[in-house]
C-alpha cells in the first residue's frame, strides 16, 4: 500500500510519460485516484511542455479566461495554500499569463500573495478599467494581512517608547499645527473655492510641544524593491495614523514622489508607487533633508537596495551629515525571495562603517526596531544581534 502511494507521488511529480518506467521499476500498475487524476491534469496544464498540457492557449488568440478560471478553482481545491501560491506564481511568470491577472473573475480567485501583489504593481498602468476595482480589492487583502501582522505591535511599541502625544484632542485656535494640518488635507483642495477644506484639524499639545518626533520614510521604488515597498509603505501608513509623531513618506527612483497625503489609505499609497526604473538615492535624501526640523527628534529610514545610480559620494556625505546633526539614520535593505536580502554590499559596508545600522530587517522585527530607535538605544547592537540570529 505504501509503495503504491510512493509510486503515485512520483507519477504526479514526473508526469504522464513516466508511467511505463515506474511500472517497470515497481513491477505493479501505476494508478491514480480520482483526486490524484485531477491534480495530474492541473499540474500538466502548467508544467507539461510536451504539447499535451496547456492553460487554454490556442488559435493565436491567447489563453481562454473561462478555462483559466476553472484551472485556478481546481488548483485551490486540490492543494494547500502554500502550494497554490507557488503554482499561481509559476503560471503568471512562465506561461505568459500576466495579462490574465487583470481579469476580474480571476483576481477574485487568486490567493493573496505579496510577490503577486508586486507583479500587479509593476503592471498597474496597464490595468483595464473593468479590472481596476478587482485589483484594488486584491491589493486590499494584502494590506489587511500585513496590518494584522504589524499594526498592533507597532502602535504598542511607539506608545511604550514615547508615552506622550504630539497633538492634543482639545481644539484651540492658538495651538493649531498649521503646516501639518495643511499637508494632511491637501487632497481636500476645492478648485471652485480655491482653498483647502480640512476634514480634520491638528492641535499641538503645548505640554509636549518641544518633544515632537518626526519619522521620514524614504522608499526606493526601483524594480527590485517590490516586497520591501509593500511592507515599508504599510508600516509608514500605520505610523502616519498616530498623532504622537509626524510621518513623511517619500518614494523615489530617478524622480521623487511625496506620498504623505496618501497615508490615510495604504492602497492609495501603494498605487501611487511606480515600481521600475533607475535609482537616484542621493537626490531623494536631499529632498528629505528639508523636513528635518529637530534632528535629535527625527528618525530617517532609507529603505533601498543601495544600488545608487546617482552621486555615490554625495549620498554618503549626506548620510554622514544627517547622523552628525543628531538624526537617527537607519538603512533597511531590500528584501526579496521570501525574506532574502538583496543589496549593494560595498555601499552597505560604507554606510555601516559610519555607525548607521544597515541590515535587512524582517517585518516581524519592525516594532522592536521602532521602540529601540525612539528610546535612543544602540541600534548597531540590535543590528549585530539580528545578523547573528539569522546567520548573516
Amino acid at each position: 500500500m505504501e509503495q503504491a502511494k510512493r509510486i503515485a507521488r512520483w507519477r504526479l511529480i514526473l508526469g504522464a510519460d513516466s508511467s511505463a518506467m515506474l511500472e517497470q521499476l515497481s513491477q505493479q500498475p501505476c494508478q491514480l485516484t480520482a483526486e490524484q487524476d485531477l491534480m495530474d491534469q492541473a499540474l500538466a496544464a502548467l508544467y507539461d511542455n510536451t504539447g499535451g498540457g496547456g492553460l487554454g492557449q490556442g488559435g493565436g488568440k491567447g489563453p481562454s479566461s473561462p478555462q483559466i478560471t476553472k484551472w485556478l478553482g481546481d488548483v485551490r481545491s486540490l492543494f494547500d495554500q502554500e502550494i497554490v501560491t507557488i503554482i499561481q506564481k509559476d503560471a503568471i511568470e512562465n506561461k505568459g499569463l500576466k495579462q490574465l491577472i487583470f481579469e476580474p473573475e480571476i483576481l477574485q480567485q487568486l490567493e493573496p500573495d505579496i510577490n503577486l501583489a508586486s507583479t500587479i504593481m509593476m503592471l498597474k498602468d496597464h490595468i483595464p478599467k473593468r479590472s481596476k476595482e478587482s485589483v484594488r480589492q486584491f491589493i486590499g487583502k494584502i494590506v489587511d494581512e500585513i496590518n494584522k501582522l504589524l499594526a498592533e505591535d507597532i502602535r504598542r511599541a511607539v506608545t511604550a517608547a514615547l508615552n506622550k502625544k504630539q497633538h492634543s484632542p482639545i481644539p484651540s485656535a492658538a495651538a493649531i499645527d498649521y503646516k501639518y494640518t495643511i499637508n494632511r488635507n491637501l487632497k481636500n483642495y476645492n478648485p471652485e473655492l480655491k482653498t483647502i477644506i480640512p476634514e480634520r484639524f491638528y492641535f499641538f499639545d503645548r505640554a509636549n510641544r518641544t518633544n515632537n518626533w518626526t519619522v521620514i520614510v524614504d522608499i526606493d521604488q526601483s524594480g527590485s524593491m517590490g516586497e520591501s515597498v509593500i511592507y515599508s509603505s504599510i508600516m509608514s501608513c500605520i505610523l502616519a495614523s498616530m498623532n504622537a509623531i509626524k510621518t513623511r513618506i517619500v518614494a523615489f527612483d530617478t524622480e521623487i514622489i511625496d506620498l504623505t497625503e496618501k497615508s490615510d489609505d495604504p492602497v492609495d499609497l501603494l498605487f501611487g508607487i511606480q515600481l521600475g526604473g533607475g535609482t537616484d538615492i542621493n537626490k531623494s535624501v536631499a529632498y528629505c533633508q528639508q523636513f528635518i526640523e529637530n534632528p535629535s527628534k527625527t528618525l530617517f529610514f532609507l529603505i533601498s537596495d543601495l544600488e545608487e545610480g546617482g552621486n555615490r559620494a554625495g549620498l554618503l556625505q549626506r548620510i554622514e551629515d544627517m547622523k552628525s546633526s543628531g538624526v537617527t539614520v537607519i538603512s533597511l535593505l531590500a528584501i526579496a525571495d521570501g525574506g532574502k536580502p538583496y543589496y549593494d554590499t560595498q555601499m552597505a559596508q560604507r554606510i555601516s562603517a559610519m555607525g548607521v545600522p544597515c541590515f535587512a530587517c524582517t517585518p516581524a522585527l519592525l516594532p522592536q526596531l521602532l521602540e529601540l530607535a525612539f528610546k535612543g538605544y544602540d541600534l548597531k547592537a540590535f543590528e549585530k544581534s539580528f545578523e547573528k540570529k539569522v546567520g548573516l
